[in-house]
């Protein structure tokens, strides 16, 4: 149970969901944030994006954020939910390209904190074939990453078991993204 009064059927609006539709005037932002950054065109595909969101929510613990990010991703990946799990079980020796493995590297840093990126590792990503946009963006995934999982996590939303629910959602952010 949230730690506030939602004003609305819990159950029904789980994690970010019922704290969205709580105070929409902070929605609007947060998607739109969202939306830029996981779903918009880019250079790093939207399943990558995706990753990077779900890998950060792992590290933090955020079940919610976590597992819909990670169904958001598999729908999105060639190796779908098995390479998302080998992903948040371990980064570093995931089956992903090495300029994956380099923004994940950069992703868990951020994670950490913010000085814990360093220039190596910001040399490995660009020697990787990444582009300054792409490291830019990762940063920014996982810094926003870090504030919504504790934005969720802080008010006690709840994370349902069931990752049919997931994936169900999945279909809607692959096709239409964070829209309000």
């Amino acid at each position: 149970m949230a730690h506030i009064d939602l004003g609305v059927a819990e159950h029904a609006h789980p994690g970010i969901i019922g704290l969205l539709r709580y105070r929409p005037e902070t929605a609007g932002p947060l998607m739109d944030l969202a939306n830029v950054l996981l779903h918009a065109d880019n250079s790093l595909p939207r399943g990558d994006r995706e990753l990077i969101a779900a890998y950060v929510s792992s590290l933090n613990d955020c079940d919610f954020c976590a597992s819909s990010h990670s169904a958001f991703a598999a729908a999105q990946l060639p190796g779908g939910a098995d390479l998302v799990r080998l992903v948040r079980l371990d980064g570093e020796d995931a089956p992903v390209s090495e300029k994956m493995r380099a923004l994940l590297t950069i992703a868990a840093a951020v994670r950490s904190g913010g000085r814990e990126v360093t220039p190596e590792s910001v040399e490995r990503a660009r020697t990787a074939g990444a582009t300054d946009l792409e490291i830019h963006d990762t940063v920014l995934i996982a810094a926003a990453f870090c504030m919504y999982n504790r934005y969720v996590d802080g008010l006690g939303t709840v994370a349902p078991d069931d990752p049919r629910g997931y994936e169900r959602a999945a279909v809607s952010v692959v096709e239409s993204g964070y829209g309000r």
